[in-house]
């Protein structure tokens, strides 16, 4: 698995492993090692390095980051950094929060040690997991295709393995991983997935249901990317930039194919400084296709302002040529997405 997925990345030749010292990620660094030790994959010449992140969210954390270091470099791996980081307080969750937190040190790990990848431990469980998740949120399409084995420069080889089979991994190579408590801690979404939702489910109906959601993530991702591309390739066809605004003619959006309309809304909001809005807030805006004359404000995420121009207020707009003909008239309403000035001190 890891030797495919580096020879999908290109065969990179600095490899950062993220391990935090729990059985997945140090079957991983155990696997890459192997290649380390050889110094190739496929006779591509390759240094393989890791990183470990303390959140500092448990007591003994830094403990903890310093046994698994000395691990990896008993494996061989080198450089081994340990990355101390600040979680700070979101409206989006501690886990959120931990994740953002993390990526950025990872980032900042790679950028030190000049990796083209950084390996990630992520299984298939966690895949099943994050299906359920999005489920249990009313998600979409992009949060229900899960996590992707390869984005950017993070890589995921092990989302066809069983959790199961990292702790194997780890027994045969003489490895004691770590388990972090949080895992099963209950006030953890995530982990009453993990702990009681998952096996509920294959208990009550039949084995293979961790399987079964990773492959339907798999299946979505497709479905995902190819909405993802006409969505682009909409966007950027129907889009007009007026300074800090964007609008979009009203008559091309209706147009669209309801799953390509909502996603060309929503990346005009991000356009324009915003978040990705809720499906209540996409429906919302794209309600205003349906009222008659100028209407809005919608609020959406992020500080962005939405509203529809009638075509008769564009019209009385639009300034005037000789003999009072209007100089390049509209033809249909438009939404407009605005950012919301800052409140003035």
């Amino acid at each position: 698995m890891l030797q495919d997925a580096l020879a999908a990345a290109g065969y990179p030749e600095r490899v950062l492993v993220a391990c935090s010292g729990g059985p997945d990620s140090l079957a991983l660094a155990a696997v890459a090692a192997y290649f380390g030790r050889r110094g190739h994959v496929d006779g591509h010449p390759v240094s393989v390095g890791a990183v470990v992140v303390d959140h500092q969210l448990q007591p003994g954390s830094a403990a903890v980051a310093a046994t698994t270091a000395r691990t990896l470099e008993d494996l061989g791996l080198s450089p081994v950094q340990i990355r101390t980081v600040d979680v700070a307080a979101t409206g989006m969750g501690p886990e959120a929060a931990a994740r953002d937190a993390r990526h950025a040190a990872l980032d900042a790990a790679a950028d030190e040690a000049g990796a083209g990848v950084i390996l990630l431990g992520h299984t298939l469980d966690d895949q099943a997991e994050q299906v359920l998740l999005g489920l249990a949120r009313g998600s979409g399409t992009r949060s229900l295709a899960g996590m992707r084995p390869s984005r950017g420069r993070l890589l995921r080889p092990f989302l066809g393995l069983r959790r199961a089979d990292t702790l194997e991994i780890c027994q045969a190579e003489g490895l004691e991983p770590w388990h972090d408590p949080s895992n099963t801690d209950p006030a953890y979404a995530r982990s009453r997935t993990r702990v009681e939702v998952l096996p509920l489910l294959e208990d009550k109906l039949g084995p293979g249901v961790a399987e079964s959601l990773a492959r339907t993530a798999a299946i979505l991702q497709l479905d995902a990317d190819y909405l993802e591309d006409v969505a682009n390739d909409t966007f950027d066809r129907l889009r007009e930039q007026d300074g800090q605004e964007i609008s979009l003619p009203e008559a091309a959006l209706r147009d669209l194919a309801p799953a390509v309309r909502f996603r060309v809304i929503a990346k005009a909001a991000a356009a324009v400084g915003g978040q990705q809005p809720s499906y209540q807030r996409l429906l919302a805006a794209e309600a205003l296709l349906r009222r008659q004359g100028s209407a809005g404000p919608v609020e959406l995420p992020g500080s962005v302002s939405v509203f529809r121009l009638s075509l008769s207020q564009l019209l009385a707009e639009q300034p005037s040529a000789a003999g009072g003909v209007p100089r390049e008239a509209a033809r249909c309403g438009k939404l407009v997405f605005r950012p919301q000035q800052p409140p003035r001190k």
